[in-house]
């Protein structure tokens, strides 16, 4: 709901702000840094009322993953000037150094998380449908966060400054965190070996990037991490359908009904039921029950498994066939439907009888059915058109004489006891309406036109009536007859039950006229993923561009984007280790990924280009001292990222399991990709370094030295690279 996702963004953004309170050790400074998440997020409401959309699940969603993102400039910005203060500055030169040293690298990653973002907001269909309020709410959230950290971040770090504490007059919990800080500082030096390990074992680094791509990519292919379109739900209700024979009047339905609700009733966490029989379709041998659980905190089992449960008890429920459905996001569609289109409902009905026996042969499948619910009774009347015709009766006359019969003919009113008028109808009596002979002495009025007087004669001597069976439902599709074998998912990942039903199927031969295609979640599945990959690669090619334009360099940014595939790992391994799948809500989380995890590499590469062209430092010692320095804000950023995501993917109440693949593949990319990033990143930047120097001297082309610049009007302009 609306408000557990507003309370998932109040309790995200009180974790980041105590681990930027860990890492600063000052609540001023924390107050300047977490300044960033309420203006952000108030003035991103003005973006969700000018794109007309509304506070709903998706763009609260969005803000509420945004916290760690929204604080990110603010805590780079904030920790570079604080460096600046104990580097013996003052605080207004410290304020202004510092936000000038690092505001390349910031412009560079909010920009980058832009780019990923605008795409995805102009997705077509249903997937722009679902994704619109959250990336554009994301986008011009993280663009105020800009703003705001070049603006009131160093102004407040200039006119407010930490004042002196003596030693002695500290706080019990300021001495800890100083304590804790002199430990990172150590630890920064120890991470300066290992920068220096990783670059002089470039095959390793490499190995190990290729190994975890590999990973990744095997642990979908080989089924251990599942996929499909939603992911697990549980939101306090659950759904069952019944389906009793066709021809079943409202009675028997009513049984059925009634049987299932007890069956309900007889577990503690149901504590009301609502059926309804007809509904829309008016058909009186279909009914459903809407079925409302206790609070998920007062609940031992999940409404996915009380699902399951009363779905093995419902079965026994002889003369009716009931599903259950623990999600009602389809509007009771089932989530398997393989849809048999063609003109011949014979030989639709015969392929559709092997493909259910199939369906149900394989392990996950339940609430087997099709569409057509089986055959009902019906009758036949064959009028024969020449002696019908010699009678002056036409096709049209004989079926206008059987309405009555059958639909019944309005007699009059009648006033019941109570005062009440009633509409009186006339009909045959349900058992002759299914009787032959009765049938077939119907009276037919015989007589041509301007004739003064009329003869009967029994139905049966014009025409032929018999009894058959046909089917009780007989739907279109794209103007073809459609045959829907329909199935739900239980205990198995969709896309692996869908597997091994192509795989089983694939061996039957179609006949001539008859085409197969998908519907339910596959379908939706298909129409949401695709775009959002075509709209990720060309969000991965606006990030190139724009690091392109903030570095100068066609090469710089390739190696900042190969930090993208290494968060793949991550994100794969978490969904494994919690037992979630690939669904929409972990490919948002993929998506918010590609924005995110080249912040670090961004940070790392930016001081390396700096540290050379000011300083003229080698390489090896730039892209070192990059490291060192560069560590406590990418651990910064790194934890107060988890932190605000933690809420979504350990987060209780109804609708969090929904939302939990999000968080669970976030924080999981986050984690391989900081670790990774830090040791892999500076190995391939210094390999693309020396290949540019190699290449450029095949072509008699030397690049530039460090720290050289070109004299244009006596201003001294650093020279481009390349």
């Amino acid at each position: 709901s609306v408000e557990n996702v507003q309370a998932t963004m109040f309790e995200g953004a009180l974790l980041t702000v105590l681990v930027v309170f860990l890492f600063l050790n000052s609540w001023r400074s924390t107050v300047i840094t977490g300044l960033a998440l309420p203006v952000s997020v108030l003035a991103s409401f003005v973006a969700v009322w000018v794109f007309g959309f509304t506070l709903n699940t998706m763009s609260l969603l969005g803000l509420s993953l945004a916290i760690g993102i929204l604080i990110d400039d603010a805590i780079v910005v904030r920790e570079n000037i604080v460096r600046h203060v104990e580097m013996g500055k003052d605080h207004y030169t410290a304020a202004r150094e510092g936000t000038d040293e690092i505001g390349l690298a910031v412009a560079a990653t909010t920009f980058s998380i832009v780019s990923v973002f605008v795409p995805i907001a102009f997705l077509y269909g249903e997937a722009g449908q679902w994704f619109k309020p959250f990336a554009l709410t994301i986008a011009c959230s993280v663009l105020v966060s800009l703003f705001v950290s070049f603006s009131l971040d160093p102004m407040l770090s200039a006119y407010w400054p930490d004042p002196h504490v003596a030693e002695d007059k500290k706080w019990w919990i300021t001495k800890r965190l100083d304590s804790f800080n002199h430990w990172f500082n150590g630890l920064s030096h120890r991470y300066r070996r290992v920068i220096g390990w990783a670059l002089d074992h470039p095959k390793s680094m490499v190995t190990l990037s290729l190994v975890s791509l590999a990973v990744a990519i095997a642990l979908p292919a080989t089924g251990i991490v599942g996929g499909g379109f939603m992911p697990e739900d549980d939101r306090g209700e659950l759904n069952v359908s019944v389906q009793t024979p066709p021809g079943s009047n409202l009675a028997a339905t009513r049984i059925k009904i009634e049987e299932a609700i007890r069956i309900a009733h007889g577990y503690p966490e149901v504590t009301h039921t609502f059926a309804t029989i007809g509904g829309a379709s008016g058909a009186v041998d279909e009914g459903k029950i809407y079925i409302r659980l206790s609070p998920r905190s007062e609940r031992k089992r999940s409404a996915t498994k009380l699902g399951a449960q009363i779905r093995q008890d419902v079965s026994k429920i002889a003369g009716a066939q009931i599903a259950v459905y623990t999600s009602d996001f389809a509007g009771q569609q089932k989530q398997i439907q393989i849809q048999l289109r063609g003109n011949n409902q014979q030989a639709l009905d015969k392929l559709a009888a092997q493909y259910k026996e199939i369906v149900t042969s394989v392990p996950g499948t339940v609430d087997v059915g099709l569409s057509t619910k089986g055959q009902k009774p019906e009758l036949n009347v064959s009028v024969e058109r020449s002696l019908a015709g010699s009678l002056g009766l036409t096709v049209g006359a004989v079926a206008q004489s059987l309405r009555p019969a059958f639909a019944g003919v309005e007699v009059g009113d009648w006033v019941d006891p109570m005062g009440e008028t009633r509409k009186v109808r006339l009909r045959l009596d349900s058992d002759a309406r299914t009787r032959v002979t009765d049938l077939t002495s119907l009276p037919l009025s015989v007589g041509g036109q301007g004739q003064v007087n009329t003869v009967s004669l029994p139905l049966g001597q014009i025409a032929d009536v018999s009894t058959s069976l046909g089917p009780a439902v007989i739907s279109h599709l794209n103007r073809d007859k459609v045959v829907m074998v329909e199935a739900n998912v239980q205990g198995r990942a969709l896309n692996e039950v869908n597997g091994d039903i192509a795989a089983k199927t694939a061996s039957i031969t179609l006949p001539p006229g008859v085409q197969i295609s998908s519907g339910g979640e596959v379908e939706q599945q298909k129409k949401v993923f695709i775009p959002i990959m075509l709209a990720l690669g060309v969000a991965i090619m606006l990030m190139y561009l724009v690091l392109v334009v903030q570095f100068g360099s066609f090469l710089d940014p390739l190696a900042i984007l190969i930090s993208l595939p290494l968060s793949l790992i991550g994100v794969m391994s978490a969904l494994a280790i919690t037992g979630q799948t690939i669904n929409i809500m972990s490919m948002i989380a993929v998506i918010l990924l590609a924005g995110i995890v080249a912040k670090n590499a961004i940070l790392l590469i930016d001081f390396a280009k700096w540290a050379r062209e000011k300083n003229g430092m080698p390489l090896r010692e730039a892209l070192i001292e990059a490291g060192a320095i560069r560590l406590r804000p990418i651990l910064m950023t790194t934890f107060a990222l988890i932190a605000g995501m933690l809420p979504v993917a350990f987060g209780t109440g109804e609708g969090a399991q929904f939302r939990a693949p999000l968080g669970i593949a976030v924080i999981g990319g986050v984690t391989t990709s900081t670790f990774l990033t830090l040791l892999v990143i500076p190995t391939f930047y210094e390999i693309m370094d020396a290949a540019r120097t190699k290449v450029s001297s095949w072509f008699g082309m030397t690049p530039p030295r460090t720290g050289e610049f070109k004299t244009f009007g006596g201003t001294p302009t650093p020279e481009i690279g390349d």
